[in-house]
């Protein structure tokens, strides 16, 4: 059964198009990767998603219910949450306050404590620095922050906006590590990530975005394997 379903959408910025008949499904359970370059309207179909912006046309499904024109609160409480480009942590309030943000959905308030302690058992550098300012921390301690904020939530699809962005490459590497552990408790996971060699690698399912339209799909091993996609993103 599809989790997330969006068909035929179009959307953008007032006059401006964006989106231009965008489909694609994510399956409960799986990994999908959204992969593209700068300005293939990857960001703002997720803002699409979220309620952020209104498609013009076009159909998207959440859990059975639709959501194209529903308020980001109400997307939330059906269990779409975003971990944020550039992470959009609270930097003066403490690890664990930016932390406790995420739980406040009705959906999410009853678990608030053990959520908490599943996040500082993914993230244990995080229980030691619960007390600390969120803005004194490295780039890749401030991700994990914002992984945790989503995850305390209680998701039912993940969605992760260009997650390894402007981090160092062992950051990079251990954040992907954190994303095969959060796969394997059967979360269901959206990643949108320019890194496109290593988010096919892990995709059950994969689609390429070009101006604004799904270009190519397929596995992440197929994809892996196509000669445009090899030209094109993986410099082969």
């Amino acid at each position: 059964m599809a989790n997330l379903e969006v068909r035929e959408v179009w959307g953008g910025y007032g006059d401006v198009t964006v989106l231009k008949g965008v489909t694609l499904a994510v399956e409960s359970g799986q990994v999908v990767a959204l992969v593209g370059a700068n300005g293939a309207g990857k960001s703002t179909l997720l803002r699409t998603i979220s309620g952020l912006l209104r498609p013009a046309r076009g159909e998207i499904v959440l859990e059975g219910e639709r959501i194209d024109h529903a308020a980001p609160h109400h997307v939330v409480e059906l269990g779409f949450i975003q971990v944020p480009e550039g992470k959009q942590l609270f930097p003066q309030m403490t690890v664990e306050e930016n932390l406790l943000v995420g739980s406040t959905c009705q959906r999410a308030k009853g678990d608030r404590a053990q959520s908490l302690d599943e996040v500082y058992v993914l993230f244990p550098d995080l229980a030691d620095r619960k007390h600390q300012n969120a803005g004194s921390l490295s780039g890749g301690e401030q991700q994990m922050v914002a992984v945790g904020r989503a995850l305390m939530g209680r998701p039912k699809l993940l969605a992760m906006d260009e997650p390894s962005l402007g981090l160092a490459p062992v950051v990079v590497e251990r954040l992907f590590e954190v994303v095969q552990e959060i796969r394997k408790t059967g979360q269901t996971i959206l990643i949108i990530e320019q890194n496109v060699q290593r988010a096919l690698e892990m995709a059950d399912r994969g689609y390429v975005m070009e101006s604004g339209q799904i270009v190519l799909t397929g596995t992440g091993p197929e994809l892996l394997k196509n000669e445009h996609l090899k030209t094109h993103y993986l410099g082969m």
